[in-house]
């Protein structure tokens, strides 16, 4: 059965205030060969270093963080966009409120 058209005007209206401490996730579209997260961050809240199965595109669209690629550390801000392939350590730490949208591939 192929997909139905998805459309939100405004991603961030899917998370409720992060509180201090805290990350929220709200997975909102699981489609053929995507399935859709929206992460928020609250300042100093971080995802430690793991590895996905699959390849991911990670999309950052509100605040800053330090984001490391296999070897590569890097600064991540509103706009910044990363693909990541199966199996490659990676981590997040936000170094003020971030919402991230994370798009797992396959």
């Amino acid at each position: 059965m192929p997909d139905e058209p998805f459309f939100l005007a405004d991603l961030e209206t899917l998370l409720p205030p992060i509180p201090p401490d805290t990350i929220v996730s709200r997975a909102f579209h699981s489609g053929q060969g995507v399935r859709a997260t929206l992460f928020g961050f609250a300042a100093g809240q971080e995802l430690t270093e793991h590895t996905a199965s699959h390849p991911a595109i990670l999309h950052f669209l509100k605040g800053r963080a330090r984001l490391v690629l296999g070897e590569q550390h890097l600064q991540a801000g509103p706009g910044s966009w990363a693909y990541m392939p199966a199996h490659l350590a990676h981590s997040v730490h936000a170094e003020e409120e971030l919402v991230m949208l994370l798009l797992l591939l396959g």
